[in-house]
């Protein structure tokens, strides 16, 4: 049996990457999967077709749409009876301000207002949007749920030159923290998750010199280190893990609650 057998699972940005990753994992640990990405229909079709399609459903929609958010977790429901996990994934980064944002670092008001915008959209209003979709049809369904945000290493927030992404995921983390608060009561878990290190996804300019990229950690990590540390926090074996913050690369499946995770709430005995 899968560590998520009956449980169904929203991944957003799951078309590559990351959530791609995030995905996959879940899917071989039994879970059915809403797949969901704002384009690139094609990338969401290689996993319907790797996995068996009836626990996939991979769908076209717009994190910054309330509207479109709304949707997927109702087609969600339609199509698997319920949900209980959501991963918030989908995500731009520094590159839309500047592709050599870790060669020439962007100062913050050379930064184009529309991109800046964009940004905040997609990584601070987009979670919003879809935890709120979800924990209402947990309420509603009286479901215990898991709610995983992906963020970033706290050097990253204050990086010269990470601006606005860096504030858009400490303004992510803050708000987890918040969420997770508010809904200890009905046992719906807020937990973030971050790889540790700069992580190979399309985040990172594909023309960025390894030296640079090497220049303040030992090897680039990649998007499967998500998985493991994902599915224990979307797993029974976390339910009493909320308003957490763990670090993939120092997660161990011998210590799962071991030093990786730190800060947080917990749930009252």
């Amino acid at each position: 049996m899968g560590k998520l057998d009956g449980k169904v699972a929203i991944v957003t940005g799951a078309g590559r990457g990351i959530g791609r990753a995030i995905a996959e994992a879940y899917l071989q640990e039994g879970a059915s999967v809403t797949i969901m990405a704002a384009r690139e229909q094609a990338e969401l079709e290689q996993l319907t077709q790797k996995y068996q399609a009836e626990r996939v459903l991979a769908l076209l929609a717009d994190v910054t749409k309330p509207e479109e958010c709304e949707q997927v977790v109702d087609q969600t429901i339609q199509r698997f009876g319920h949900v209980d996990i959501l991963v918030n994934n989908a995500g731009r980064g520094m590159k839309y301000v500047n592709p050599s944002f870790l060669i020439e670092p962007t100062r913050f008001w050379e930064t184009e207002p529309s991109v800046w915008q964009m940004i905040i959209d997609t990584n601070v209003n987009g979670p919003f949007y879809m935890t709120r979709a979800v924990v209402t049809r947990l309420l509603e369904q009286q479901r215990e749920g898991s709610i995983i945000n992906i963020s970033m290493n706290y050097e990253g927030m204050k990086r010269r030159g990470f601006s606005p992404y860096g504030p858009s995921k400490a303004a992510l983390e803050s708000a987890s923290a918040i969420w997770a608060q508010e809904l200890i009561e009905a046992r719906i878990r807020v937990n973030v998750l971050l790889p540790g290190g700069i992580t190979r996804t399309g985040m990172l300019p594909a023309e960025t010199p390894m030296d640079v990229v090497l220049s303040n950690q030992a090897r680039l990590l990649q998007p499967e280190i998500m998985q493991a540390p994902a599915v224990f926090l979307a797993s029974d074996d976390a339910r009493k893990l909320t308003g957490r913050r763990l670090i993939a690369v120092e997660w161990s499946a011998a210590k799962p609650q071991g030093r990786a995770i730190v800060e947080g709430i917990g749930y009252p005995q």
